[in-house]
């Protein structure tokens, strides 16, 4: 089956060795654009549908021209977790490591909660 990847993370995605992608210098999580902005969506899709058609060879990349915004200050703070905020986000993940645990216990996966 004829496949294209759309992702973010080019160095990882290329290390796999997938047949086709397109690559977005995007947030990662964000591959066809950002949020709300339907025409870069469908054209981000678009462009996909198009490697996939015309990618002749194996482990082909494009990049989008598509960029985040005016600016790249969305890089400055990407992932970055505040003071404040690393007390509740680590009480979290505990949270959602403990119920993944009782699910795995009792024959579950993540769907099933």
């Amino acid at each position: 089956m004829p496949t294209v990847i759309l992702g973010s993370a080019r160095d990882v995605v290329e290390h796999c060795g997938v047949p086709r992608f397109l690559f977005t210098d995007f947030p990662l999580g964000n591959p066809c654009g950002t949020p709300y902005d339907r025409d870069m969506q469908y054209a981000i899709t678009g462009l996909a549908l198009d490697v996939l058609d015309r990618a002749k060879t194996p482990r082909h990349t494009v990049q989008s021209d598509y960029s985040w915004g005016d600016d790249q200050s969305w890089r400055e703070g990407y992932l970055q977790v505040r003071g404040e905020d690393a007390a509740r986000l680590a009480l979290l993940g505990r949270e959602n490591r403990s119920r993944r645990e009782r699910l795995k216990s009792a024959g579950k996966g993540r769907d099933d909660a």
